[in-house]
Parts: structure tokens; C-alpha cells; sequence
């Protein structure tokens, strides 16, 4: 055996040791928005900047450091598109370390995308809707059909968004229903095979941004306010940038002149009037 294999299998044999000591510590990688984030590497530092433990994420974002000394140390945290991060942590002497959620920001996560034209690339974009049945479950529906334009100016606040939407594209999984919301009774494909959106402007709420605009569904045009939120940008793997966006408003079909209802025998209506609207937006940066 040469003389680097045996140094080799000594330090194995050290790390081993060592992962038989101290305590265990398990936590989740995140990205700011809740998801996993897999293949995340999760360092840990000691107080000479030696590294005394090391794990990488799985599936569902979650890490083991095991043979963890206990004291203060520095947890180093990165990812492959995500901005690293780096926090202080002070391990117990005994018993199970919970080291909780770590969340990660993507690059070119700041508070506003670059300026410049972002085309939406439907592919990795979903706008849907939900509403209550029977007063009970939530039936869900996405359009699957959609383009639109997001024009961001050196003045975030000017930011305008023109998007189209294909109302006949309307998907909830079952075709009876479909050819419902299809008919008159709800989107009227036939006389109004588009649905609208316009905004021209974008201005911080409490919460975030909130972007507001008009909305266009059977001929009636109604202001709408979306709960905005920016998840960052980076290159993607064809040279080009993409952006994230996410977004949720609330419709009433009301204010639309959607009135159909049926009403069951103990009084309670079929589908409820109120409409929760969710928004996953792919931009990709245009040249």
C-alpha cells in the first residue's frame, strides 16, 4: 500500500472518531420562500476556523452534522444559484442540536429585479385560481395558456406589466367542469376568448410590493391589487437571466358579471364567489 493510501485511510479513521463524539445536529435549508433546497453544502467552523463538521442537503433540504464539539462556531451555508450565508451558533454540550430552518436568498436576490424587458416564459409560470365547493373543499384551476411582458425601468416604481391570457386554456382536471367554466355560465369563451391584465405602476406595501392594475374578464374591467413578491435572478444554464416573481390577489365574480350559481337543497351554493388567485412567474431577460 503506498504511503499517501495509508495517510488517506488514517484520516478517515480520525473523521470517524471524531463523528463518534459530541452531539448531532439536524436542520433544513431553505430558500426564502419555503422550498428545499437540495445539494446545499452546510459547513461547520470552530472557533481556530478548522472545519469540525460537514453534511450536504437531501431532497428535502434537510442536514445531519454529526460528532459535533460543542461550543460557539461559525455554520457556513451555500448553494449553487443562492447567495451563501454565514451564522454564528453555539452548540450544546449533550443531547440533540436542533439547528432549525436556514434560509437562503438566490442571486441577484435584492429587494427589485435589474431594470430591462422580461418576456414570461409560460414553460416555469402557473397563474391559477381557487375557489370554495359547497362551502367545503377548494377546487383549484390554472390557465395554461398565457404570454405576457414585465418592463422594469431604472424607477422600479414605473415598472408596467401587460399580460394575456387564453381563457379557454382554463384546466382543473376534469373535462365536464372545464366545458363549464367554458360556457356562459362563467367565462364565455365563445364572445370573450381573452382574458386581460395591465399594470403601470408598483409602490411598497406593508407586506411588500403591491402592484396595481387592471384587470379585463367578459368585457368588464375592474382594478385589481397584487400582493407582489421578487425572488431574485441569476443566469440560467442557456446564457441568458432569468428572474422570479410571485404574486396573489383576491377576485369576486361578481364585480365581473360572473353571477352563475346553483344552490343545493340545504341552501349552500355550488361554487363560491370568491376567487384566491396565485401567480408563479419565469421572466426571462430579453437582449
Amino acid at each position: 500500500m503506498s504511503p499517501d493510501r495509508e495517510t488517506d485511510l488514517r484520516a478517515d479513521r480520525n473523521v470517524g472518531a471524531q463523528a463518534g463524539a459530541g452531539v448531532t445536529g439536524e436542520g433544513k435549508v431553505l430558500t426564502r420562500e419555503g422550498w428545499p433546497v437540495t445539494g446545499a453544502s452546510v459547513t461547520l467552523l470552530g472557533a481556530d476556523g478548522a472545519q469540525v463538521a460537514r453534511a450536504v442537503t437531501a431532497g428535502d433540504g434537510v442536514f445531519s452534522l454529526d460528532g459535533v464539539p460543542a461550543g460557539a462556531a461559525t455554520m457556513l451555508v451555500a448553494a449553487p444559484a443562492h447567495e451563501p450565508r454565514a451564522t454564528t451558533v453555539v452548540v450544546p454540550a449533550d443531547g440533540a442540536w436542533h439547528v432549525g430552518e436556514v434560509r437562503l436568498r438566490r442571486q441577484g436576490g435584492s429587494d427589485v429585479p435589474p431594470p430591462g424587458i422580461w418576456a414570461i416564459d409560460v414553460t416555469h409560470s402557473t397563474i391559477s385560481a381557487r375557489a370554495h365547493h359547497l362551502g367545503l373543499s377548494a377546487v383549484t384551476g390554472r390557465f395554461t395558456s398565457f404570454s405576457g411582458v414585465i418592463t422594469v425601468p431604472e424607477d422600479v416604481t414605473r415598472s408596467r406589466v401587460e399580460v394575456e391570457i387564453d381563457a379557454t386554456s382554463i384546466d382543473t382536471g376534469n373535462t365536464q367542469r372545464d366545458e363549464h367554466l367554458r360556457s356562459a355560465d362563467f367565462l364565455n369563451t365563445t364572445e370573450f376568448p381573452t382574458l386581460s391584465f395591465r399594470a403601470t405602476g408598483l409602490q411598497r406595501g406593508a407586506d411588500g410590493w403591491v402592484l396595481a392594475g387592471d384587470l379585463t374578464l367578459l368585457a368588464t374591467t375592474r382594478p385589481v391589487q397584487l400582493q407582489l413578491s421578487y425572488s431574485g435572478s441569476g443566469p440560467d444554464p442557456w446564457g441568458g437571466t432569468r428572474a422570479a416573481f410571485s404574486a396573489t390577489a383576491e377576485l369576486h365574480r361578481d364585480d365581473f358579471k360572473m353571477n352563475w350559481n346553483q344552490a343545493v337543497g340545504i341552501g349552500v351554493a355550488v361554487f363560491g364567489t370568491t376567487l384566491k388567485v396565485a401567480i408563479d412567474v419565469e421572466a426571462v431577460l430579453q437582449q
